[in-house]
């Protein structure tokens, strides 16, 4: 772990200010390059030739990125991957969600160009991050050592938190939670003692967005849930790496998390209600803890105090696990595995490379974070300030964004100064108090697998992860018991090959970070 201050984030951020091109050396060209681009995300599947941050690229560098997205007609990433190395003739730049892992796959295969050169002579913004930055080069990198990806870079180092209905702790005159214990007493007194005032018994204690966060709780036990801000993920314990749901922390962890759900301390619904699940809870003034986005979570506290007057949900610490441990699981990630590569048929790699790195420069970050100058900002005594059409817009600010073509996932450099304007002063109060309490702990950044690793992965890895699920979800749900499945169930995952693919994944691991 370590200490950090809400002011040192934004001075280190300052002091890696990148070598830029001033305004007149910003043209790539002399003459507008068309280059083509698969662009697959979550949010549009694929690239918007259309979008303003893309007319304003295009009328500084010279490059014009023209839509040749395979796929788009699936919300998976993955097949969408699948039909483009099906087609054989890549497009000229290989972009979007998760790209990391094919692309440092296939890289070594001759699919992708090696980076590392091209950034050294004609990439100097990226350059200066990878020098600052060292151990980005090594997460970033393939098996074979070579960089075949731009990343995108997030910034900033706290994500989601715990939050708690302190107005519904005032009314019932009990303490935040400060250990397991006390949580539990909480939830109990949430669930039976009305802290709504409505004369009904309907409060919902626990309530998620993403029911992955319930699996997080079993940090309460001293388990893990992930290693990284990719729910179900591989960690690194002591150097080794080790899967969390095959560790004795997560058995007791959830069979803690059954007993709370039959208990009716979670919510019933916590599978299936989905990503509407703290809208509505929250404005029908029924939902007690979460863990979420500070941020975005925060920000309720003010649009919903005309309908639920008091309202105050409000950041927490960790409880203590049964340990004494007080740790927050999930952080922001140094690294995405998201951003673009260049494929072999590219004819233009030295221009690429300099529109890669064009975003990476102070103009091309604006962009990139804010949007275009005039229409969703204005630079302020030199820094970038939303406009107020964008601040109080009904729309949130990243979803604004997205749809013009900033945020989005292309190798480029987040700016946490961006998300700082829109976040309030009580989710700032929560970054503050977090970062006094050193909770924050190291991620796993991932590995490249060579084609022997790989094809041990492939092989028993996909279904070893849906097993798992399986059983924890019927575990949560009272239709299986943790305690009397345990030995079979870790007998499964033998069987299943789970030894020999944790064994190519640390085998991976020391080959990429053993410097």
């Amino acid at each position: 772990m370590r200490k950090s201050t809400l002011s040192a984030a934004f001075l280190a951020t300052t002091m890696l200010a990148q070598p830029g091109f001033a305004d007149e050396h910003l043209r790539i060209v002399e003459e507008p390059l068309e280059l083509t681009v698969h662009f697959h995300w979550p949010r549009n599947q694929g690239y918007e030739e259309d979008y303003p941050v893309e007319q304003a690229a295009r009328e500084m560098t010279g490059i014009h990125l023209k839509d040749a997205t395979a796929g788009r007609n699936t919300p998976d990433h993955n097949e969408a991957m699948n039909l483009l190395l099906a087609q054989g003739d890549l497009p000229d730049i290989v972009g979007g969600n998760r790209i990391k892992d094919p692309v440092n796959q296939y890289g070594p295969e001759g699919a992708f160009l090696p980076l590392g050169d091209l950034i050294a002579e004609h990439a100097p913004n990226i350059q200066a991050v990878l020098d600052a930055k060292p151990e980005l080069r090594d997460a970033m990198a393939s098996w074979d050592g070579n960089i075949y990806y731009v990343p995108y870079l997030p910034d900033g180092e706290f994500g989601r938190a715990w939050f708690v209905r302190q107005d519904w702790l005032d009314a019932l005159g009990l303490e935040r939670p400060d250990t397991v214990e006390d949580l539990y007493q909480v939830l109990v007194a949430f669930r039976d003692q009305d802290p709504n005032g409505n004369g009904e018994q309907d409060e919902i204690p626990i309530f998620l967005r993403h029911w992955e966060e319930l699996i997080r709780f079993v940090t309460l036990w001293d388990g893990r849930s992930t290693g990284s801000d990719t729910y179900h993920d591989f960690y690194v314990d002591n150097g080794e790496v080790k899967h969390p749901y095959a560790t004795e922390g997560y058995r007791e962890g959830i069979k803690n998390i059954a007993k709370w759900y039959e208990e009716g301390l979670i919510d019933p619904e916590v599978f299936t209600r989905g990503t509407s699940a703290r809208e509505y809870l929250l404005s029908e003034n029924l939902g007690g803890i979460t863990h979420d986005w500070f941020a975005s979570t925060a920000g309720y506290n003010e649009s919903l105090q005309e309908k639920v007057p008091g309202f105050d949900f409000a950041p927490m610490l960790p409880p203590e696990s049964i340990s004494g441990t007080r740790i927050e699981e999930h952080r922001r990630t140094p690294l995405k595995p998201d951003g673009w590569a260049i494929s072999y048929a590219n004819e233009n790699p030295v221009e690429t490379i300099k529109y890669f790195d064009f975003w990476f420069t102070e103009e091309g970050r604006r962009l990139s974070n804010f949007g275009v100058e005039g229409e969703h900002y204005e630079l302020v005594d030199g820094e970038p300030v939303f406009t107020d059409a964008v601040l109080t817009a009904d729309q949130p600010v990243n979803s604004q964004m997205w749809e013009i073509g900033a945020g989005i996932p292309r190798g480029y450099y987040m700016d946490y100064a961006y998300e700082l304007q829109w976040t309030s002063d009580a989710a700032r109060e929560g970054i503050e108090l977090y970062e006094q309490n050193d909770l924050l702990i190291d991620q796993f950044l991932g590995v490249s697998l060579n084609e022997e690793e790989q094809a041990v992965y492939d092989r028993y890895w996909p279904s070893i992860q849906t097993y798992m699920l399986e059983r924890q979800q019927a575990w949560i749900l009272g239709t299986g018991d943790i305690e009397a499945d345990w030995d079979e169930y870790m007998a499964q995952l033998d069987k299943r090959g789970l030894s020999d693919v944790l064994e190519v994944m640390n085998s991976a691991y020391e080959r990429q970070y053993d410097s």
